[in-house]
């Protein structure tokens, strides 16, 4: 699991290259956490994590050819969701203690509508099933079996995948069977993906397989509407991605939004979300939590609770990989 780093370096940036002003020998431009306030006067994407590099570029081919934010954020997380490499998100994420790929995914517009789906086996694309959810249906969540049933019964095909490297790593977890999250490491490293568009309207996305070896049936904030991501035009978005659990137990997106809605700015907003995780969770060794905010008026920005939380930007005039500013140090 060390390795997630490298392999997402050499796997999502080459597709994006071009985009994103990479260096002759491959490696993105990466910039220190913004010490200014940040703002964008158009389009704005910002994705957890460096697999968002390749997501961003293909949320922003979307928003520049004109195209609805809603489905620039659907697709560009859909693309790190189709990378068998990744092992957080996906088919190709590590599985639970008992060697079942689960995933989980949610998704909300501007108008606060939203759909999500929770443990998801055997669909490449849960964001989808998420969107689908919203617009076919009544309700927020559909999970597990009764989900894989709608999804079928609505033009989603399953897919089969199995991944000797994955088969191996929880053969070899089974020996001992501890689960010890590290930070910054995939076990936790969701995707999620907030965007404004030129008229400044708001969408957000989240998917994830969840942490690697969790108990089977285990649900993180990655679905839930207000912990992993939450959406109000009025006010902002936000995201998050870490240990879900202590995500879901402040509510963490909801509450940034809501900081921002009282004029607060999004790094003070992620900062202060960060804040009151730590304060209900003493120990925080090697738990890692992460918040991405945009405000309605285009100013962004993010927090963590250890250094090391990259996130990807895109702007009219950037395009770049950043990393937040922090609580404390991890090394």
């Amino acid at each position: 699991m060390h390795d997630r780093r490298q392999f997402i370096k050499l796997a999502s940036i080459g597709s994006a290259a071009l985009a994103i002003g990479c260096g002759a020998d491959g490696s993105v431009d990466q910039k220190p956490a913004p010490t200014r306030t940040e703002k964008s006067e158009g389009p704005l994407v910002l994705s957890t994590w460096r697999h968002g590099v390749a997501a961003n570029a293909k949320a922003w081919e979307v928003l520049r050819a004109g195209g609805n934010v809603l489905d620039a954020v659907e697709q560009g997380v859909a693309v790190v969701e189709s990378d068998l490499t990744n092992r957080s998100v996906g088919l190709g994420g590590m599985p639970d203690r008992d060697g079942h790929v689960t995933l989980d995914a949610c998704i909300q517009d501007h108008e606060g509508r939203a759909g999500a789906v929770a443990f998801v086996q055997r669909f490449e694309h849960p964001i989808s099933i998420a969107r689908a959810v919203m617009e076919r249906t009544p309700h927020v969540m559909l999970v597990g079996a009764g989900a894989e049933r709608w999804a079928l019964e609505n033009g989603f095909a399953p897919r089969d995948v199995e991944i000797p490297e994955v088969r191996a790593k929880w053969q070899e977890w089974l020996k001992q069977g501890q689960y010890k999250p590290v930070v910054n490491i995939e076990n936790h490293d969701t995707i999620g993906m907030i965007a404004m568009d030129a008229q400044g309207r708001l969408a957000g996305s989240c998917t994830t397989s969840g942490m690697a070896f969790k108990v089977h049936g285990r649900v993180g904030d990655s679905p839930i509407i207000g912990a992993g991501l939450f959406v109000d035009g009025e006010a902002g978005a936000a995201c998050a991605t870490g240990v879900g659990e202590l995500v879901i137990r402040t509510a963490g997106s909801h509450t940034v939004v809501e900081l921002m809605r009282q004029g607060m700015h999004p790094n003070a907003a992620c900062k202060e979300a960060v804040r009151r995780i730590i304060k209900q969770n003493p120990d925080m060794t090697d738990k890692q939590v992460g918040f991405l905010a945009i405000r309605k008026d285009g100013v962004y920005g993010g927090f963590s609770v250890y250094n090391g939380f990259e996130y990807a930007l895109n702007t009219p005039d950037r395009t770049e990989l950043v990393e937040t500013a922090f609580d404390r140090k991890w090394a």
